[in-house]
C-alpha cells in the first residue's frame, strides 16, 4: 500500500518537474503575432467578426467532410467481401460507388456553371 502511495507521489513530482522545466525552457515570444494567434478559418481573430466568409474555404471544408464520411462507409465493404455472396457484394459496392460518382458529376457541373457565369 505504501509502495503504491510513494509511486504516485514520485510520478506526480516528476510530471510537475517536467512541466516547470518545459515552461521555463520554452522560447515563447509575444512579439510574433502570427504564431501566438489561433488560426480560425483564415480569419484574423483580432479583427472584426463581420467580414464576408470565404466560400472557397467553406467548399473545401464540406468536400473534406463528405470524403471523410465516404471513406468511413467504404472501409467496411472490404471485409464483407469474404463474408457475403460475391454477386450481392458487387451490387451493393457498385451502387454505392455509382451514387458517389453521380454526386461528384453533379458537383462538377454546378462548379462549371458557376465559373462560366
Amino acid at each position: 500500500m505504501f509502495l503504491i502511495f510513494y509511486l504516485i507521489i514520485l510520478l506526480f513530482l516528476i510530471s510537475n518537474i517536467f512541466m516547470i522545466l518545459s515552461s521555463m525552457l520554452s522560447k515563447k515570444s509575444f512579439l510574433d503575432r502570427e504564431k501566438c494567434s489561433p488560426f480560425e478559418c483564415g480569419f484574423d481573430p483580432k479583427s472584426s467578426a463581420r467580414i464576408p466568409f470565404s466560400l472557397h474555404f467553406f467548399l473545401i471544408t464540406v468536400i473534406f467532410l463528405i470524403f471523410d464520411v465516404e471513406i468511413a462507409l467504404i472501409l467496411p465493404i472490404i471485409p464483407l467481401f469474404k463474408l457475403v455472396n460475391f454477386f450481392i457484394w458487387f451490387k451493393i459496392s457498385f451502387f454505392f460507388i455509382f451514387i458517389l460518382l453521380m454526386g461528384l458529376y453533379h458537383e462538377w457541373n454546378q462548379n462549371m456553371l458557376n465559373w462560366t457565369n
